[in-house]
C-alpha cells in the first residue's frame, strides 16, 4: 500500500496540446519500472512546498517522499514518466489500482510536473496515457482526488468529462471508461514504442555529449 495517495495532483500545464508549429517537441510518455526509482526520487524531491501540498495533499518532508518512492510496487501499479534531453523526469503520473468491487474496477491517478517544464501539456499527456492504460486493464472508473484550488487540474478533469464533487476545499473527480477495443490497445502500444525510441535517442545523445566533453580538455591542451 502506498504511503501517500497518488491522486492529489500538482498544477498541470494549462496548454492541453503542445504547439508543434512553435518548434516544441511532442510530449512522449514512457512507462517506468523499478530501474527508474532513483529518477523518481529525484523528481519528487525537486518539488517545492506548494507543489508537495498539491501533489500529496500535505507538505511532506523528504523522508516521507523517500518512503513513498521506495514503497511503489511496479507489479501492481503503473507509473508513467516524461523525460527531457538530460534524461531527467519532468513529469510523473502514478496510476494506482484500487480493490475491485464485483465487476467494477477503479484506478486512482496522481500527477506531478516540475515547474521548469510547465506550459508544455505534460500533465495532460500523462492523464491521457493513464486513461488509455486504465481502459486496457479493464478499469471501469478513473478517479482523481486533489485540492479544489488546483484550477488547472480541475480544467483537465472538466475537459475529460469527469464528474466532480467538491467538499471542504477538496475535489473528487470520476471518469467512467468505455471497454478496451483494438483501437485503444493499438494506440497504447504505438505510444509506448514511440516513447521508448525517443528515450533511446536521448540516451545516445547524452552519452555522445559526455564523450565529447571528456575529450575537450585534451583538445584544448593540444
Amino acid at each position: 500500500m502506498n504511503l501517500l495517495p497518488p491522486s492529489s495532483a500538482e498544477p498541470i500545464a494549462s496548454n492541453d496540446r503542445p504547439s508543434l508549429s512553435a518548434g516544441r517537441a511532442p510530449v512522449l510518455v514512457r512507462e517506468l519500472t523499478a530501474i527508474d526509482r532513483e529518477r523518481l526520487l529525484t523528481h519528487f524531491l525537486a518539488l517545492d512546498e506548494d507543489d508537495r501540498l498539491l501533489r500529496f495533499g500535505q507538505v511532506v518532508p523528504n523522508h516521507v517522499i523517500e518512503n513513498y518512492v521506495r514503497a511503489i510496487d511496479f507489479t501492481r501499479d503503473t507509473v508513467f514518466g516524461v523525460f527531457n534531453s538530460k534524461l531527467e523526469l519532468t513529469g510523473v503520473g502514478h496510476l494506482a489500482y484500487l480493490p475491485a468491487e464485483g465487476d467494477k474496477r477503479t484506478a486512482e491517478f496522481g500527477v506531478s510536473v516540475l515547474e521548469s517544464a510547465r506550459g508544455q501539456g505534460i500533465g495532460t499527456r500523462l492523464f491521457e496515457r493513464a486513461a488509455i492504460r486504465s481502459r486496457n486493464t479493464h478499469v471501469t472508473m478513473l478517479y482523481i482526488h486533489c485540492l479544489s484550488r488546483n484550477s488547472t487540474m480541475m480544467h483537465i478533469a472538466k475537459k475529460a468529462g469527469m464528474k466532480i464533487e467538491y467538499a471542504y476545499g477538496e475535489a473528487d473527480a470520476y471518469l467512467t471508461l468505455s471497454p478496451a477495443d483494438q483501437s485503444s490497445i493499438l494506440a497504447e502500444m504505438l505510444q509506448e514504442q514511440a516513447a521508448v525510441f525517443d528515450y533511446a535517442l536521448k540516451r545516445q545523445a547524452r552519452q555522445a555529449s559526455r564523450l565529447f566533453e571528456s575529450f575537450m580538455p585534451a583538445a584544448v591542451a593540444a
